[in-house]
């Protein structure tokens, strides 16, 4: 019997602090779940121990594919380069790399379970829980599929900047991945831009949170965030935001579900993060 369901923000290799916040909630692997909202590693100091211990919690740990995890399984396959800011040096090099990319891509861009609904980034307006799942299947079967290292070079790309449902082939697969992976803003007929990182009050003209969307077809279900470290915590009944910027020296934040009682963790930001901001 699963005792707590806990979700926990944007990890981004601060392994000591994830650790840390896992003994003050006392998770129990053999009787609790874990849901992790993606960026498991980079930037922090430790992607790699990250990675190989989520990964060793098989079936007590439910992740969401966040868009450094994306960038991690690009850079791998040849299709990018590393980052000024990039920290995954450990991964690449690691005698497991194989195995722990391989289970990379087979982890899910969207999961629903309930009226919960967890995603890395957000939900385009436009579209229901049930079409965001069908949606979010369609990417993770390129994602584990042998025709992963050609998508890969299609992936990056700020075109199509608006769902439409005529949209076909990488150009439709590249919009599903913006909105969930990359999405903070949009304007009411769904138009991203992925420029904005700071503070709601900053917000170019035209655009809204794409929480605060009107109209929402995802309104009715709580949907479970991170990748906005500006916008910090936010708890509501259709939105949960957890990315409350571990890697910046803010804390790290878990949510026990059964209950929305909030757990967190101061972190410090590691030198090589304070010598970026």
């Amino acid at each position: 019997m699963i005792m707590a369901t806990f979700a926990i923000g944007d990890v981004q290799g601060c392994y000591k602090d994830f650790r840390q916040l896992l003994d003050l909630i006392r998770f129990d692997r053999a009787n609790d779940r874990l849901w992790l909202g993606g960026e498991g590693g980079n930037r922090g100091p430790d992607s790699l121990s990250v990675l190989r211990f989520v990964r060793e919690l098989n079936s007590a740990v439910t992740m969401v594919l966040g868009n450094h995890d994306l960038h991690l399984l690009m850079v791998a396959a040849g299709c990018s380069g590393l980052h000024r800011k990039d920290t995954l040096e450990d991964i690449l090099a690691a005698p497991d790399r194989d195995e722990l990319l391989h289970w990379l891509r087979h982890q899910r861009l969207l999961h629903v379970d309930g009226h919960y609904v967890m995603v890395h980034a957000g939900l385009l307006p436009s579209w229901s829980v049930a079409q965001a799942a069908l949606l979010a299947q369609a990417v993770e079967g390129v994602l584990r599929s042998e025709n992963f290292h050609k998508f890969c070079s299609h992936m990056y790309g700020n075109q199509p900047d608006r769902w439409d449902d005529s949209l076909e082939g990488y150009a439709r697969l590249r919009v599903i991945i913006n909105a969930m992976t990359r999405m903070r803003v949009c304007t009411p007929d769904g138009k991203m831009d992925f420029a904005h990182k700071g503070l709601v009050r900053d917000i170019p003209a035209g655009y809204l949170p794409w929480f605060e969307l009107p109209n929402r077809a995802s309104r009715e279900a709580t949907v479970i965030c991170g990748h906005w470290s500006a916008l910090g915590l936010q708890i509501r009944s259709d939105l949960i935001a957890l990315d409350t910027g571990c890697l910046w020296g803010r804390s790290l934040t878990a949510i026990r579900l059964e209950d929305r009682k909030v757990f967190q963790v101061s972190c410090a930001a590691p030198e090589a993060t304070r010598r970026l901001q």
